[in-house]
């Protein structure tokens, strides 16, 4: 089961993360509690091994600019959250990083994973960063396809019920794991990773 780990502002947070086997950590540039610079995000991203991917997230910001800070920070992959057409992720293609479409699942979706380009698909709830669940059982006649991850809500409680239950590639993790807004909690990242391991 592939984790990402998201929303990480510390250097202590990463190396909770790393140590605990994520693989993939998540570097917030939206408007966020968990916002980071891109300074920031370049010394986060310098502790992090080749092994591990380095993500930075996009909402609202054009792709052209998210792919340069991406760029300027280091970073292995750039994950697009929201309402981006599919121009945004053609405009990116030649760049040398992994692309994520993320997007809450509505009726027009495309969930095959690579149909705009990408490397890989995140399902996350309708507001995304906010903790909320989301129906997975919306999922039973619509499955995604190909290297997905669900977020949404996941927490080190619910994840393996979650995983049971949407049969994703991966899961994704922020809010879930947190004592309070944009406070990462490390035995919460230990305890997110371990069960989602461990999870059939």
């Amino acid at each position: 089961m592939f984790t990402k780990v998201c929303g990480l502002r510390t250097p202590s947070d990463v190396a909770v993360a790393v140590a605990a086997g994520a693989d993939a950590v998540g570097f917030v540039f939206a408007e966020s509690a968990r916002k980071v610079t891109v300074d920031q995000a370049r010394a986060l991203a310098a502790e992090v091994p080749p092994t591990v991917l380095t993500v930075g997230v996009f909402a609202g910001i054009p792709a052209e600019t998210a792919a340069s800070m991406t760029q300027d920070a280091g970073l292995a992959a750039i994950q697009l959250h929201g309402d981006y057409p599919r121009e945004s992720f053609a405009a990116l293609a030649d760049l040398p990083v992994k692309l994520i479409r993320a997007t809450a699942l509505g009726p027009e979706t495309e969930l095959a994973t690579g149909a705009w380009g990408e490397d890989l698909l995140l399902l996350d709830s309708p507001v995304a960063g906010s903790g909320e669940r989301w129906n997975l059982s919306t999922l039973d006649n619509r499955r995604p396809t190909g290297d997905w991850l669900l977020a949404g809500g996941l927490t080190p409680d619910n994840v393996a019920t979650a995983i049971a239950a949407a049969h994703p590639w991966g899961v994704d993790v922020s809010s879930g794991v947190e004592s309070s807004r944009g406070v990462k909690d490390p035995d919460l990242i230990r305890a997110f990773l371990s069960a989602a391991r461990a999870a059939p």
